[in-house]
């Protein structure tokens, strides 16, 4: 059993941390390879887009990270990130649709949002009991003490770790020049984020909704349907554009191609 030290100011240092990997990772990435992505972007969206992006993910955040902490043994309201992209992406979608934008508008944000769980996850581990994202008991080797002596799994290094394998696989598919890297590397993310979180999930004292289920089990099964639609979506646009001839871009449907 590893004993962990703990500090409830560690999470807001982490968050720091995560902020700014964030923002360094996307401004390399822009720069390197993502420069045409983001240029498409500012293109076709306008402030409307952003606006719901940070109202959905303000929404989400708390919405289901207290309809979750509230049902526990000592109710209060808190925040989730599994709710954040899930509210943003709520948000986004229907702002996308009302004005008649296709294809997926993610890809920039999908390396600082990966590296930013990355670093984030570690600040809560570090912040300990309190935070309340800590796993359930276990005897195995790798156990850690918040500090009540208690074996539990490290579930935010768990997930952590599987971030940063997407975040190298996309690296990877970036370099290769790989379509859904460039087209749908956002629904990747989405759908192993919910697979990921999903299994994470029953290693976590959090109150059953469902069955052996918890809101964010639910949560991250309608994060995997959304990835997996939204990516065979636009598999099919980028094919029916391939057979076409045509360059695929992304666009408003009112905007000659």
């Amino acid at each position: 059993m590893l004993a962990i030290p703990t500090a409830p100011w560690a999470h807001g240092l982490f968050d720091i941390l995560a902020w700014a990997a964030s923002a360094l990772t996307g401004t390399v990435l822009h720069r390197w390879r993502l420069r045409e992505a983001a240029e498409r972007l500012s293109r076709v969206t306008g402030p409307g887009y952003f606006a719901a992006l940070a109202a959905g993910a303000l929404a989400g955040a708390w919405a289901m990270g207290s309809i979750n902490s509230l049902r526990m043994t000592t109710p209060m309201v808190s925040h989730s990130i599994a709710g954040a992209l899930a509210g943003a992406i709520v948000a986004v979608e229907g702002y996308k649709w009302a004005a008649g934008i296709k294809g997926s508008t993610g890809t920039a944000f999908v390396g600082p949002l990966a590296i930013g769980i990355v670093f984030g996850r570690w600040g809560c581990l570090f912040a300990g009991l309190p935070d309340r994202t800590y796993g359930v008991p276990t005897a195995l080797p790798w156990a850690v003490d918040l500090g009540d002596g208690i074996g539990r799994h490290p579930v935010e290094v768990y997930e952590s770790l599987a971030l940063f394998a997407f975040l190298l696989v996309f690296v990877i598919a970036l370099a290769a020049r790989q379509s859904w890297a460039y087209r749908r590397s956002f629904y990747v993310l989405a759908g192993w984020y919910g697979v990921q979180r999903f299994a994470w999930e029953f290693l976590k004292p959090y109150p059953m909704l469902i069955g052996p289920l918890n809101i964010f089990h639910l949560l991250c099964l309608g994060l995997v349907a959304y990835g997996c639609a939204f990516y065979a979506a636009d598999r099919r646009r980028e094919r029916a554009t391939a057979r076409r001839g045509a360059v695929p871009v992304l666009r408003r449907d009112d905007e000659p191609v």
